[in-house]
């Protein structure tokens, strides 16, 4: 009943709307609890194999919502240490004709502090009922290169006790230089400086998939060579291949269906390479065909967004309703036995 009428909204202020009323707790959707989707990763148990990404629930505000609504985890952020506006709007962009969005958000954000406040209420108000949460850290719009570690050491020192997991963000198209950091070196250093914080909490590095093959191979060993437990596939992405939509040419990052082949051979090429990487796939997912397509990659976890927008509230009970009617058809009994 909603959706008609927030559609005819600007999206950022549509986006801001959903994330008033999950705050209110207006929203929640029984979701299947079966113990063949159950998935047992990074040191915790998770319901079932589907989380948000990043970019919905920037400053934390709407976490106990959202799970309601069934995702298994959610990750917020990306969090910057300082406030910042992001880039001038209209930044934010539906293609329904392609079933995906354009934003060139640029790390808007709340900052750390305000993250922290958010996350610190949430864990007192549920205890240990609180939600399975990533961290997705970023650096400033206006840091220099050479100052970055510094920044993603700031965001993580004030947010790591709250995080399952945290993710280091180098390669959002929105920031200005941000993708230059996706280089061997830097993400050794990152990953070292970051253990330091909380060497007990385990680290992925969120990479795009505008870079080659090999690419995506190397830096994912170096990360898991540093420390990391593995990686994020994909971010968005700055092709705009096969577009039918009037707003294709608007800048900043894609999501959705068109980068779902994309996003789903990334996986498959790092899970060949590094069998041990633990492996979050996101980019394009829609569907239990799709999420299943994902797990069968390699991917340990999946992650949606651009689903949520044009599925909406009942995303998560959708997909895995799909995902255990694929399963039940090929006679699975476990997510775990997809994989790869």
């Amino acid at each position: 009943m909603l959706r008609p009428l927030l559609w005819r909204l600007d999206p950022e202020r549509a986006h801001s709307i959903a994330l008033w009323a999950l705050r209110k707790g207006w929203l929640c959707r029984s979701i299947p609890l079966d113990e063949r989707l159950r998935v047992d990763a990074l040191g915790v148990s998770f319901f079932h194999p589907l989380g948000l990404a990043a970019g919905f629930d920037k400053d934390a505000c709407a976490v106990r919502g959202l799970t309601r609504l069934g995702f298994s985890f959610v990750e917020v952020g990306t969090v910057t240490p300082r406030p910042q506006r992001g880039n001038a709007k209209p930044r934010l962009f539906r293609l329904p004709d392609d079933r995906a969005l354009i934003n060139s958000l640029g790390f808007n954000s709340g900052g750390a502090d305000a993250v922290e406040r958010n996350l610190a209420a949430l864990f007192e108000k549920a205890g240990s009922e609180a939600a399975r949460i990533g961290v997705n850290v970023g650096k400033n719009r206006d840091t220099p290169a050479q100052r970055a570690i510094a920044d993603y050491v700031s965001v993580w020192n004030r947010l790591a006790r709250f995080a399952v997991y945290g993710v280091v963000n180098v390669s959002s198209p929105n920031t200005p230089g941000l993708r230059d950091l996706q280089t061997p070196s830097f993400v050794r250093d990152v990953v070292g400086a970051l253990l330091e914080v909380a060497p007990e909490k385990p680290l992925l590095i969120k990479l795009s998939p505008d870079e080659p093959d090999d690419a995506l191979v190397e830096l994912t060993g170096e990360a898991v060579a540093a420390g990391a437990a593995g990686v994020v596939l994909t971010n968005t992405t700055v092709s705009r291949h096969g577009l039918c939509s009037t707003k294709a040419g608007e800048l900043g990052g894609l999501s959705g269906e068109p980068l779902r082949p994309r996003a789903t051979d990334a996986v498959r090429v790092v899970r060949r390479a590094h069998p041990k990487a633990f492996i979050v796939g996101v980019g394009g997912i829609s569907s239990g065909t799709d999420l299943l397509e994902r797990v069968e990659a390699g991917a340990d976890l999946c992650q949606v967004y651009t689903a949520f927008v044009y599925r909406g509230p009942s995303v998560v009970a959708l997909i895995l309703k799909e995902l255990l009617r694929e399963m039940e058809a090929r006679s699975v009994q476990s997510v775990a036995a997809l994989r790869g």
